[in-house]
């Protein structure tokens, strides 16, 4: 486009579309591969990597000490995820394969893998087609810098970066008490997590290298390795206390993985905020203009400025207003449609309070193309409703609101206790602008 011709009149549709589809995060993406891999033919290239599409698939890593809990919850998270895990005794297991029958054969003289044969094994693994459509955990790799820095190179990339950590007292314990079910893999506790079946019990083993000596030779060399592996994951590295029941050490690794990273594509806020008349809708939409530049729009509000320009909506709408009578949507999203059309809203963003109201309102809407990508419901009771709306007049778009329908409808809202200190609200819904949503995973 020439530039000398601005302002541009974009359709709202444009970034809506690009936001959906995530193409900003698609073109980068294929940019990364195409460096890493420079392969001769790089059309050829972006083709397979848009057909594979598997750029939003999981791609995990978790590290951290012996005892750490670390196995149990990549497992977990697999079963959760639907994913493939990806530990030391799988890819020594896997059939048809020169590289893994080469490093089995190592192990069982040496009791280890060098790195770069370990690493072309987790690589050969991820080429599989299982590994493409469904993703993978790594469980425990890599576990040194130069591990790190050989599967950056091959361009495996994860997604999110998990390192559990607790006080070495602890793990001590922990291992000592370690015992394994060989027919699953499951890891139990003689005192944390003993099974209550007798069946699953007479078949537990204790695993080897988890006497005190040995738990303390392998935590003191997690210690000198961790320190360096670390710094290789910048701004997607989650560090997890392990010293807590390991259901809740689950749900914060689960909470970050279905986090989505921060996009460096251009982001342009449509925040509509939800909530009964007097929850404060209106000063936060006014907070959020002023600090991020976006348009206020309050919806009452814009059908009083069309009365009083004397419109054709205005002149439309000005019967309703004298017999003190609720619009109808179909006038309402005339004015609102048009305003949200507008070069302001499309380039700086909005953010709108007042409508929609209700599952219909909602529809219409989202009909018309303007479909927000930030929704916030201020929860505020009954009482401090009424306390807030003493001397407010009447507001030409009331009706009946079902915020449950609505709720559903909006399935990424975030739900906010409005009744609390205004700064502290805005402060919940900033972070809820700033932040990429999280993944809903069925």
């Amino acid at each position: 486009m020439d530039a000398t011709t601005g302002p541009h009149r974009i359709p709202p549709e444009m970034p809506q579309y690009g936001e959906r589809h995530h193409v900003f995060e698609m073109m980068q993406s294929m940019l990364e591969q195409l460096l890493i891999h420079q392969p001769k033919d790089p059309l050829q290239f972006m083709i397979e990597h848009l057909h594979r599409n598997n750029d939003l698939v999981p791609k995990i890593v978790i590290l951290g000490p012996p005892a750490s809990g670390k196995t149990t919850i990549a497992m977990w998270l697999a079963k959760h995820l639907k994913t493939n895990l990806l530990t030391m005794d799988s890819l020594l297991a896997m059939d048809h394969s020169e590289l893994a029958e080469g490093a089995r054969r190592h192990y069982e003289r040496k009791r280890s893998v060098p790195s770069m044969l370990l690493v072309r094994l987790v690589q050969e693994r991820l080429l599989q087609d299982d590994c493409i459509s469904r993703g993978w955990i790594l469980d425990g790799i890599p576990e040194t810098r130069e591990q790190a820095m050989m599967v950056q190179t091959l361009g495996i990339t994860p997604r999110h970066v998990i390192a559990l950590s607790a006080p070495d007292t602890v793990l001590i314990e922990r291992n000592l008490g370690k015992r394994i079910d060989p027919q699953t893999g499951e890891i139990y506790h003689t005192t944390f997590d003993w099974p209550p079946e007798p069946e699953v019990q007479n078949r537990l083993v204790v695993p080897e290298g988890i006497s005190e000596r040995e738990t303390v030779q392998r935590l003191l060399r997690h210690h000198r390795n961790i320190v360096r592996v670390l710094p290789s994951y910048p701004g997607v590295l989650k560090v997890i206390g392990a010293d807590q029941p390991c259901v809740d050490v689950f749900y914060q690794a689960l909470t970050y993985v279905q986090t989505n990273r921060r996009s460096n594509a251009p982001f342009t806020p449509r925040v509509l905020l939800c909530g009964p008349v007097g929850s404060g809708k209106s000063l936060q939409a006014g907070l959020l203009a002023q600090k991020y530049g976006l348009v206020n729009l309050c919806c009452g509000q814009l059908l009083k400025e069309a009365v009083a320009d004397n419109s054709r909506q205005g002149k439309a709408i000005q019967p309703f207003f004298e017999k003190e009578m609720t619009v109808p949507d179909s006038l309402i999203l005339k004015v609102l449609s048009q305003r949200l059309s507008q070069h302001d809203c499309v380039h700086r963003g909005w953010v709108l309070h007042g409508f929609p109201r209700d599952l219909d309102q909602a529809r219409l809407l989202d009909s018309v193309g303007h479909k927000p990508n930030r929704v916030f419901f201020l929860n505020v009771p009954l009482d401090s409703v009424i306390e807030r709306l003493t001397l407010r007049r009447t507001d030409p778009v009331t009706g009946e609101r079902n915020s449950a329908e609505l709720e559903e409808f909006y399935k990424q809202a975030i739900t906010l206790n409005g009744d609390q200190d205004p700064y502290t609200v805005f402060e919940y819904i900033e972070s809820g602008i700033t932040h990429p949503l999280p993944q809903r995973v069925p």
